[in-house]
């Protein structure tokens, strides 16, 4: 019978192929023995993480990301996609905040948009390559960059830390939280209709309410 989690080694990655015609919760059992079985072999090493196979929805990433951490001490800094288009903005975002999680903060990036009342929750600074819509929400415990619009909720600095941000290359929010600070627009905004120029835009705590600022690399630095 052939493996149905086949776990390929790079030097900078780990390839996990998934079988397509096995039932996704007979894969996750799967993946979390592999990589039980693993742990020595591949250590505290910093790792992006391709999935192939088969095509896996958002909560199904996520499921698979927390199966790997859980049974293995790898640090998985990027989940790799090989059909997203290149986008620029994404790339000038990376490079800077790569740099910047790199200095210390233990950062991770999800790729994919959160939808349907998704919820994405982790005790680390976390990018997201997507959009969070209307009714789904992101928590960390520390920040936020979404290289996308954040339409639904966003709550950062969830251990009271009110000097975390959240940033978002379009910024719509249903709800923000920074620390013990609360924000909620006093009008729905129209998602239709003559919409002005996207800028991103970063929110913070100053003066003892969330403030918005247009993001700029040099803005942005002083977090």
């Amino acid at each position: 019978m052939k493996d149905c989690v086949l776990i390929k080694s790079f030097p900078n990655g780990i390839a996990l192929h998934l079988d397509a015609d096995v039932p996704f919760e007979q894969l996750l059992e799967e993946v979390a023995y592999k990589f039980s079985e693993a742990r020595s072999f591949f250590g505290r090493a910093s790792m992006a993480l391709s999935i192939e196979g088969r095509q896996v929805s958002g909560p199904e990433e996520i499921r698979i990301v927390d199966a790997v951490r859980k049974n293995s001490d790898l640090n998985l800094i990027c989940l790799v996609g090989k059909d997203d288009a290149t986008n620029k903005n994404y790339i000038k975002a990376l490079t800077h905040m790569e740099k910047k999680l790199s200095g210390g903060d233990d950062g991770q990036f999800f790729k994919g948009s959160l939808k349907n009342k998704e919820v994405l929750e982790t005790e680390n600074s976390i990018i997201i390559l997507g959009d969070v819509y209307p009714g789904s929400a992101v928590i960390s415990a520390k920040n936020i960059i979404i290289l996308g619009g954040l339409y639904g909720e966003a709550y950062a600095g969830g251990s009271g830390q009110p000097d975390a941000f959240i940033a978002a290359l379009e910024m719509e929010p249903e709800r923000i939280k920074i620390g013990d600070f609360k924000y909620k627009p006093t009008a729905k905004q129209s998602k239709w209709g003559i919409r002005p120029k996207v800028q991103p835009k970063i929110a913070y705590v100053k003066n003892g309410k969330i403030t918005f600022d247009m993001l700029t690399k040099d803005l942005l630095s002083e977090f």
